[in-house]
């Protein structure tokens, strides 16, 4: 399929307009004070539409677009931001970002990059896949979606919708030094949520794809199809006794643990001293086999990106390697403030990959033979301070190797700092639909409560 470019799309504005737009900021920030400026010019639209037992529940169209301008006086910082892109719009936002930098104290750490941290030339990630479906069409495609679960079995009792959204948005950022750059990218995805049961056994699940380009998506029935069967299989669920056993978290599950690795990684966490890995770079925090890479430049992905929210180029490299931490997460602002240079990470990581053995899921359970398969989290119990972890928690308890019942109203409970030195494995079988690619993670032992 070739590429598309942004003219294949439905935005209101060219890419050329928008950096005729960042310009007139810079130029006007200088004219009127400013010793430094950054813009970030945007603009998104696309569809959401939902069924529900066939019916259409909801047609959702979505456009906006913004501006975010923020100005250096030296060291003083303003910021502004607004949804008009006119003329006077764009010199009434700079002036109220020159103003708020009149009035806010000196920061030692604020200002641009090192201009030689810059990205110095665009590339093409094929990010920009626009999904041009009618309403009708989409419609149809969640009806069949719906009905993919629905004809599972007569146990799927009831529904909470299908849904296929198409996305597409652009942006370029801008600053005082040179950098300019932008580009389009597109998220689609295709959803199904269902209840199975009935009286006081009912069970939901859902499914979902997701993808850069629609044409990468199965069968949609096929999601619906799973939806059901996760739900079905939830069924008599039972009540575990309070325990200490082996834990796997299933792979879209296992990327929230991956999330909170980073996160205490990450320069405003360090920084702050609200991370339980402080001072941790250089030290074993995990296991010899783990490995956790950022691979910015893979064509098609969800993270990929040549730069940074700060216009930093972003490269290739090894977060944690054989256990150790190799480096952090850091901003041009957080790498200041802790005396280290940006890791080109302003705004978040971009495509992590962990190390995975040879075993899928059905393998990691044989090997660890007895324990609990979570496949559902709930509630928000870290304490990124102290790395303690306490969530809510269902999924299936596991005898021989095999699944043996389902399980629910648990709680699960440990520290981060011990679950990430007790991971026994890591399956392959990686979920690939957001920006962590990982797959299920079995924990040697974690703190079971329940009845």
């Amino acid at each position: 399929m070739p590429r598309r470019s942004a003219k294949d799309s439905a935005f209101s504005f060219s890419q050329e307009a928008l950096r005729n737009l960042a310009q007139s900021v810079l130029d006007h920030a200088k004219k009127h004070g400013a010793t430094a400026c950054e813009v970030d010019v945007s603009e998104g639209l696309g569809q959401s539409i939902s069924v529900r037992r066939q019916a259409v529940e909801t047609i959702e169209y979505n456009r906006d677009k913004g501006l975010g301008v923020t100005v250096y006086i030296g060291q003083r910082r303003g910021h502004a931001s607004s949804s008009d892109f006119s003329p006077s719009a764009v010199k009434d936002t700079v002036a109220a970002a020159l103003s708020i930098a009149r009035f806010t104290a000196e920061d030692d750490c604020a200002g641009l990059p090192d201009v030689k941290l810059l990205a110095k030339k665009s590339m093409d990630l094929d990010l920009f896949h626009p999904w041009n479906i009618s309403v009708d069409e989409a419609i149809a495609l969640a009806q069949r979606c719906e009905q993919g679960a629905l004809d599972v079995s007569p146990l799927i009792s009831n529904s909470e919708g299908a849904t296929v959204s198409a996305q597409q948005s652009q942006f370029i950022a801008a600053n005082s030094l040179g950098f300019m750059d932008g580009f389009a990218s597109t998220r689609h995805y295709v959803s199904c949520s269902v209840i199975a049961g009935t009286g006081d056994d009912m069970q939901r699940d859902d499914w979902y794809t997701s993808s850069r380009d629609a044409q990468d998506f199965s069968a949609v029935e096929r999601i619906g199809d799973y939806a059901a069967r996760r739900a079905l299989s939830r069924l008599k669920s039972r009540k575990l006794s309070t325990r200490k056993c082996p834990v796997i978290f299933e792979a879209p599950l296992a990327a929230s643990l991956i999330g909170n690795l980073t996160y205490a990684l990450s320069g405003g966490a360090l920084y702050r001293k609200t991370s339980f890995l402080a001072d941790s770079l250089g030290k074993k925090i995990l296991p010899d086999f783990f490995t956790l890479s950022e691979r910015p430049h893979i064509k098609g992905a969800f993270a990929s990106s040549a730069f940074d929210d700060d216009g930093v180029a972003t490269r290739n490299r090894d977060i944690i390697q054989a256990g150790e931490v190799q480096g952090y997460l850091l901003s041009t602002y957080s790498a200041r403030k802790l005396g280290m240079q940006t890791t080109g990470n302003a705004g978040g990581a971009h495509n992590l990959r962990v190390s995975h053995s040879k075993h899928d899921l059905p393998g990691l359970l044989k090997e660890m033979g007895r324990g609990l398969l979570v496949t559902e989290l709930m509630g928000q119990g870290v304490n990124y301070v102290t790395g303690d972890y306490s969530r809510g928690a269902a999924g299936f308890w596991v005898e021989n190797g095999e699944i043996a019942y389902p399980v629910d109203e648990i709680t699960i409970a440990g520290n981060l700092i011990d679950m990430f030195a007790q991971m026994v494995a890591i399956g392959k079988d990686v979920d690939t639909r957001g920006s962590k690619h990982v797959g299920s993670i079995w924990l040697n032992q974690m703190t079971v409560a329940g009845s």
